[in-house]
């Protein structure tokens, strides 16, 4: 049997779309978007990572290598330090961040009177720009006149601690400032999950005799665990990429002690203009976050089946 309703056109299709064409057209322009703001830029970083692009010396341009960059890479041992130092830094931080976070989300939803102060509190931290943070930590951590070595100095302290002077101390400045920027965007998303959590779970639990202790891994904790993934999977990418505090704290000083990758790309593409090897740093840089992200999506999914 032959149908007798005429065969409509596309310009009749956007006349009176049907439920399948509207839904593609509202999502056409954030597709559009993603395009040209995610997928494009990934694109061209790949594509310029296999040739050899300088812009400074007079060169004719950019000429295809191959692999070459990439055989570079394996055997450079700034990639490999700055490498090591950015996997420290993320080792370091977020579970610092997350273990923090914790507790100010836990402090920001206890029923106190007026919560508004505890959570302000929460928010001036992660709405502090990264490089202001790196300037005022600098100062803290300060060999002369930082407020660090002065609290320090009152308490019995002898000589002044070189912060940012020496490796480990600098490293270790840069992380604290880090845990302490980080920690507020934790606790935001975990108060968030806290607050989720009904409150007759803790009621029964009280009836039952289980302590606050029972009651926190036993309740909290895994009523909690889909919030923390999520605010991991954003710390660690950040992590990953970290660039403003140690570029601000000591520049990736003594020597290159706490250059992170971000900061070798940066250096490689903007201080050396060399953006063909920039672009496969930022390449390998862009891999490692996405297999980092791809094994807590694989946690995730793990623990959702």
């Amino acid at each position: 049997m032959v149908s007798s309703a005429p065969n409509r056109t596309w310009l009749d299709r956007l006349r009176d779309p049907s439920e399948k064409t509207l839904g593609v057209l509202l999502l056409a322009p954030a597709f559009l978007m993603l395009l040209l703001v995610v997928v494009y830029p990934i694109g061209k970083l790949i594509v310029n990572s296999f040739f050899d692009l300088r812009l400074s010396g007079g060169g004719g341009g950019a000429k295809f290598a191959g692999l070459e960059n990439y055989r570079l890479v394996l055997s450079d041992g700034e990639f490999w330090n700055a490498a090591w130092n950015t996997v420290l830094i993320t080792l370091i931080t977020v579970p610092g961040a997350l273990v923090v976070g914790l507790g100010l989300a836990m402090l920001a939803n206890m029923p106190f009177k007026r919560q508004w102060p505890v959570r302000l509190a929460l928010l001036l931290p992660w709405a502090l720009p990264l490089s202001f943070a790196g300037l005022i930590f600098a100062w803290f951590f300060h060999t002369e006149y930082g407020v660090v070595n002065d609290i320090a100095r009152r308490l019995g302290g002898s000589e002044p601690t070189m912060w940012l002077l020496r490796p480990s101390w600098a490293m270790a400045a840069i992380c604290i400032t880090i845990i302490w920027k980080s920690s507020s965007f934790v606790a935001l998303i975990l108060l968030a999950g806290l607050q989720m959590i009904p409150k007759s779970l803790y009621e029964a639990a009280d009836v039952d005799g289980a302590s606050r202790w029972q009651q926190f891994w036993g309740i909290t904790i895994p009523m909690l665990m889909p919030s923390i993934v999520v605010a991991m999977i954003f710390r660690t990418i950040t992590a990953l990429q970290t660039f403003d505090i140690p570029y601000t704290m000591t520049r990736g000083g003594p020597g290159n002690a706490t250059e992170t990758l971000a900061m070798l790309i940066h250096k490689t593409t903007i201080e050396y203009l060399d953006v063909g090897y920039g672009s496969t740093l930022a390449v390998c840089m862009f891999v490692l976050s996405l297999g980092v992200t791809m094994l807590y999506l694989k946690r995730v999914g793990a623990n959702a089946g």
